[in-house]
């Protein structure tokens, strides 16, 4: 008998179960698919760093490493493992394309991962083990050859194999690309002993017999300790950078910590909504089915019984809900994580697994549970009592008079609006219910909006307006004089830069030394507006700014690595930009005594000339490919955004529209009686659903831009971006959400032509 009353009952509230079991699928689906999506990432780059021993710091000089220095390295006390490691960035032969080659003794320290073709072989003196993503980008396969050139000098080899390495997990040539772009840019790795044998005349360029300018070491010191030690062993101060600070790791675990962030917010209002949704539902239903459960008391039922058979709704709910939750969750995890997916793109993983962690089938149990007992506390109630008290419909609590009622304001105001505040007013939770759905809705909508008007001003900033020369042009450092390089400047009417690295405490940072003759080169202050440089003083990135808590009139020290100098020079303002580091003009640089060797040009020359002191060229086109990859993944992850805003709105708004309906069925009927045409009584319902949206509104446009200015700090503070909203972010975020709360009005209000006015009205009040 209760199996047959459970379908009927099922059937008579579908609309409500329906939805209830929707924002439960929901919930759980955003809250699984975002933590499987960092927990996997997580797990996945663990793998690789593992499989190609990822270092944990890689110290720099100018003057190169010797073997002697790298025992030296090897003796201090915790290093695991160190190698001398050298990775520079040659033209592909005949073609626009540049590759890292890249040489390490010890491929135990930042190796590769063999996924194609012939093991690393180091003895081989004509093998290439090539980027397999860069490969298949340009149609190369295991046999093919491949020539490269750096500094005039010719590197020939075959591909005996197709590789993934850790140290290039994100593979960008520098700071101004933010997405990868393996059609013009990937890494080979190759010998020592095709290095010595085969570019006699580069090794003879380094200084002394080393040419290695790099040692990774693997070790598990804190990172003062470690440069502490690392320049007592070499006997000089060099530069030392920890994994935190490569692209490789930084990035990677930023996407991660970036995952947690993200799933500490959405599925949080997901599933609140979710909850809530369930608590106010359930009650209403088993207030309904009040004399229903009267009557199975009265024919003999005990109440254990008649609880096992209501809280079986909820259970029945929560489980559908998960089921259906964890099948959207997975989804999503392998939407964003698989081998074509979004993060595929920007992290070149060898594998795409999907991990769920722990704690995430914790929370489903205990989800489930609290649901259960939702369900067992709203039907407890009903059976307070005698058979007879639980025969008594359901008696909503009596509303008292307010002092507002009693205004002149609201006597003015028309019947419908009386009686539609006097309604959210009997049934507040119905009424908050509704409200914090609209809230969620314009939050999801005015964020996801919100970050594209903020990425389209960055582009905007950054690409169109900073960004204003067709090429970048990399000289040879150690080659080119300045003599040579502002001649080459003035040839190609150029503005050129001089880049080096400096340490401000125990960390690197970027130091850029400028002249700028010919508008190539502009750069955005915290307005966003571009900022004329000085000569009196260097600017500092908005995050040296904020780590340091530096302004305009402080002063900034920094000491170059490889050198025992110390510089102090004042701050003359704060940029945005896409590296950290430190801007200054030629003449702030001389004034201050800071040598510098330029080796950037910037140009609009579409023919750059042959010459020895060249590495190579970047294009403006190709730095804008890469971002307009990240902004259609962005634009995607927005349409998501937007869908599930919508969905929210409308499983919200629809499942307490139903409610409201049958909760006012005998009032509804009672305006019919006495006279109420079905079009004005839809006017009613649908002014209540429209009061509450435009209070929604109110309340969700400020949580939306607050939300997106978190997100924003949270999760691009390397971009340095700056909150910007247009006029019609704004407008289609309330557009739609009226939209949404008008079409669920209109088909509620459909419902009120079946209203049987004689059955309404005979029931007891």
């Amino acid at each position: 008998m209760l199996r047959k009353k459970r379908l009927r009952t099922f059937g008579k509230y579908k609309a409500q179960f329906l939805s209830m079991i929707i924002m439960v699928a929901l919930g759980i689906g955003v809250f699984l698919g975002f933590n499987m999506e960092w927990y996997s990432l997580e797990r996945n780059t663990a793998e690789i760093y593992e499989a190609t021993g990822f270092a944990d710091f890689r110290i720099f000089s100018e003057k190169g490493f010797s073997e002697e220095d790298l025992d030296a390295v090897l003796a201090m006390e915790g290093v695991e493992d160190a190698t001398r490691y050298l990775s520079v960035n040659a033209s592909v032969k005949d073609d626009t394309d540049i590759v890292a080659v890249t040489v390490s003794e010890n491929m135990n320290v930042s190796g590769i991962l063999l996924t194609a073709g012939e093991p690393y072989d180091a003895d081989s003196t004509d093998g290439i083990w090539l980027s397999d993503s860069y490969a298949e980008s340009n149609g190369i396969s295991t046999g093919d050859s491949l020539e490269l050139s750096y500094k005039g000098i010719d590197i020939r080899g075959t591909v005996r194999g197709l590789v993934k390495s850790g140290e290039y997990l994100i593979c960008l040539p520098d700071e101004t690309q933010l997405m990868p772009d393996y059609s013009s840019y990937g890494y080979a790795y190759i010998s020592p002993a095709m290095l010595e044998n085969s570019i006699p005349a580069l090794y003879r360029r380094f200084i002394g017999d080393s040419m290695y300018y790099q040692i990774n070491v693997k070790s598990p010191a804190e990172k003062a300790d470690f440069v502490k030690a690392a320049d007592e062993a070499l006997g000089r101060t060099c530069l030392v950078l920890s994994k935190d600070e490569t692209i490789s790791w930084a990035e990677a675990q930023g996407e991660v910590e970036e995952g947690k962030t993200m799933g500490s917010i959405l599925p949080v209002l997901f599933l609140a909504i979710a909850i809530l949704t369930m608590v106010t539902t359930m009650h209403r239903i088993t207030a309904s089915e009040k004399t229903q459960i009267g009557t199975l008391k009265a024919l003999g039922f005990r109440n254990r019984q008649i609880l096992r058979h209501y809280t079986g709704y909820a259970l029945s709910v929560g489980i559908a809900g998960s089921v259906l939750g964890i099948g959207i969750g997975y989804w999503l995890a392998w939407f964003i994580m698989n081998p074509g997916g979004a993060m595929a793109t920007y992290i070149d993983m060898p594998s795409w697994k999907l991990y769920v962690p722990g704690f995430c089938w914790i929370v489903l149990i205990l989800i489930n549970l609290f649901l259960t007992l939702i369900g067992y506390l709203s039907v407890r109630k009903m059976l307070e009592g005698t058979a007879a008290d639980a025969l008594r419909p359901y008696t909503p609590k009596k509303i008292r008079h307010l002092a507002v009622e009693e205004t002149k304001a609201f006597k003015s105001l028309g019947f419908g609006t009386k009686w539609n505040l006097r309604d959210g007013l009997r049934h507040k939770s119905r009424s908050f219910m509704t409200l914090f759905g609209i809230i969620g809705c314009m939050v999801l909508l005015v964020g996801g909006m919100g970050m594209m008007d903020t990425m389209n001003a960055f582009i905007d900033t950054f690409y169109d307006e900073a960004i204003h020369y067709d090429k970048r042009v990399n000289l040879d450092a150690e080659t080119v004089t300045n003599e040579k390089a502002q001649e080459l400047a003035e040839k190609l009417q150029a503005d050129w830069c001089a880049q080096s690295s400096v340490q401000i405490g125990d960390k690197g940072y970027n130091l850029e030394i400028y002249s700028v003759t010919h508008d190539k080169v502009r750069f955005p202050g915290q307005d966003m507006k571009m900022v004329t440089l000085h000569d009196g003083g260097a600017y500092i990135c908005s995050r040296i700014a904020r780590e340091y808590a530096l302004a305009a009139g402080d002063s900034v020290t920094f000491t170059p690595y490889d050198s025992d100098e110390t510089y102090t020079v004042p701050v003359a303002g704060v940029l945005l930009s896409m590296s950290e580091g430190i801007v200054m003009t030629a003449q702030c640089a001389e004034n201050a005594g800071i040598s510098y060797t330029i080796n950037t040009l910037y140009t609009d020359e579409p023919e750059i000339p042959e010459d020895p002191v060249i590495l190579n060229t970047q294009s403006k086109k190709a730095i804008m490919d890469s971002f307009d990859t990240f902004m259609d993944l962005m634009n995607t992850m927005i349409v998501l955004l937007v869908a599930a805003a919508v969905i929210l709105g409308t499983v919200v708004l629809y499942n307490l529209g139903v409610m409201s309906y049958t909760e006012r069925y005998r009032e509804l009927a009672t305006l019919k009686v006495v006279g109420f045409k079905d079009r004005k009584i839809a006017g009613l319902l649908i002014g209540q659903n429209l009061w509450l949206t435009i209070a929604g509104i109110l309340i969700g446009l400020p949580a939306g831009v607050a939300v997106l200015q978190y997100l924003i700090t949270a999760l691009a503070s390397e971009y340095e971006l700056k909150m910007v909203l247009g006029l019609p972010t704004y407008l289609v975020s309330v557009a739609l959400t009226f939209f949404v709360s008008l079409i669920v009005g209109l088909v509620l209000a459909r419902k009120n032509r079946h209203i049987d006015m004689v059955a309404a009205l005979k029931t007891a009040e």
